[in-house]
């Protein structure tokens, strides 16, 4: 399958409202050749970054909207855009070759109307862009609902959100200091002549210049080091491990907060891994066993502790809970499509399910840290707010930090265009009875 044809396929599923490219893009890669699979990404993902924009251009280019059962073509359309727009790739063969593609989808009559928007967009971009100039959908690359909620949330900062949102995302590892100090690895990475920096509120963090397959690096298959950006690291620190401690790491996949606590406090007396998914877990499992370390894993809906919980408290909870994702739109640009008002308002809800339902699994004197990886104060201090109010063994033990915003309960990272991803952190402890 050539990778024009798989591109289109993966993102017709996602405007159908069938999955993410998470789920669809590892299956359509799948069908092309080795060597294609990293334009398929490239294609799939760089639409998706700038779908609002593009989809405001076929708004101009199109007469009226396609008719859902031809969403495929519809993808392709955005796909030549987006070549058109944002690559290298020269314009005859990004037309040349998108043309081609709605043969292989069984739909000839649509080779007319494709050739015809992609030279009409070739000839009138221009024109077109002083047209949509006004239009924030456009010129932020943002759906409307999400940008309004930034600016809301963040007036002054709305503009550095908008611009990491649309940025490629950094390349940033963390290293197991137990074997090796982040200054050596430093060293051996410029001894291989990786331009990389240390990160300035990780103490085991590391950002390379460039990305690249990090089964190459030295060291990544002994556990050295593991990917994860800089703000997901800053867990491991505030949830204040001690040797001797039962911990769980609930929402555990894909298991990198797991390894890092596990890396972090070597003589913990058990580490639970919970995730929704078995299939996930499995995830989990391939990561600690090449970090070298060793979790129970648990298959269970943390909402629903009686069935899984065997009843010995945790001393420290590790919640990272499902959210929208809205600090991290840079590494799933499909965000920008999948995600609705709506969501928001039904992952604050389970949010406070699960608070609720591990709250009781906490040991008196324990440490409940909660994470998302949201930046709207919807699923974060408004949250941990109401929370609070309902809960009378729960105290907020403030963080105090060189880094991201305090609030009115746990303290904000936003997402920086060459810096950590945007992230929240609140940590609650259980009070003791007098």
């Amino acid at each position: 399958m050539k990778p024009r044809v798989a591109a289109a396929r993966a993102l017709a599923e996602l405007l159908r409202g069938k999955g993410s490219l998470s789920s669809a893009l590892p299956v359509w890669q799948s069908k092309v050749s080795e060597p294609d699979r990293a334009l398929v990404q490239q294609l799939c993902y760089g639409t998706m970054r700038y779908y609002p924009r593009l989809n405001a251009y076929l708004g101009q280019l199109l007469d009226k909207p396609l008719r859902s059962k031809d969403s495929d073509i519809t993808a392709l359309l955005l796909l030549g855009l987006y070549q058109l727009e944002y690559t290298r790739i020269p314009d005859h063969a990004a037309i040349g070759e998108t043309v081609a593609v709605a043969r292989v989808l069984k739909k000839p009559w649509a080779t007319k109307l494709v050739n015809g928007v992609l030279r009409r967009f070739q000839r009138g971009s221009e024109v077109l862009r002083e047209t949509l100039a006004n239009n924030p959908e456009f010129t932020s690359s943002h759906p409307r609902w999400l940008l309004d909620a930034y600016t809301q949330a963040w007036p002054d900062s709305v503009e550095q959100i908008i611009a990491a949102n649309n940025a490629h995302p950094p390349f940033t590892l963390r290293v197991d200091l137990n074997q090796c100090s982040r200054e050596d690895y430093l060293a051996q990475l410029a001894a291989e002549s990786i331009a990389a920096q240390p990160c300035p509120h990780s103490a085991a963090g590391i950002t390379l210049e460039q990305a690249c397959n990090p089964t190459g690096l030295p060291g990544f298959n002994a556990g050295v080091l593991s990917v994860q950006d800089e703000a997901a690291q800053l867990a491991a620190p505030l949830i204040e491990l001690a040797p001797g401690q039962r911990v769980l790491d609930a929402c555990a996949a894909p298991g990198g907060k797991t390894g890092h606590m596990l890396q972090s406090q070597p003589a913990l007396a058990e580490m639970v891994a919970l995730d929704l998914e078995p299939r996930r877990l499995s995830r989990v499992s391939e990561n600690l066993t090449r970090l070298q370390v060793t979790a129970t894993t648990i298959a269970g809906d943390g909402t629903r502790p009686d069935d899984w919980w065997n009843g010995e408290a945790f001393d420290r909870i590790l919640l990272d809970a499902p959210c929208s994702a809205s600090g991290i739109v840079r590494r799933h640009s499909d965000i920008k499509l999948l995600r609705s008002p709506d969501d928001i308002v039904r992952l604050a809800a389970l949010q406070g399910e699960l608070l609720d339902a591990l709250w009781p699994t906490l040991a008196e004197g324990g440490i409940l840290l909660y994470a998302t990886c949201s930046a709207l104060p919807a699923e974060n201090c408004d949250v941990i707010a109401a929370f609070l109010a309902r809960t009378e063994s729960a105290r907020e033990e403030p963080i105090e930090a060189a880094w991201g915003h305090r609030q009115s309960h746990g303290r904000q990272l936003l997402p920086q265009p060459d810096g950590h991803d945007g992230f929240y952190y609140a940590r609650l402890r259980k009070a003791v009875p007098a």
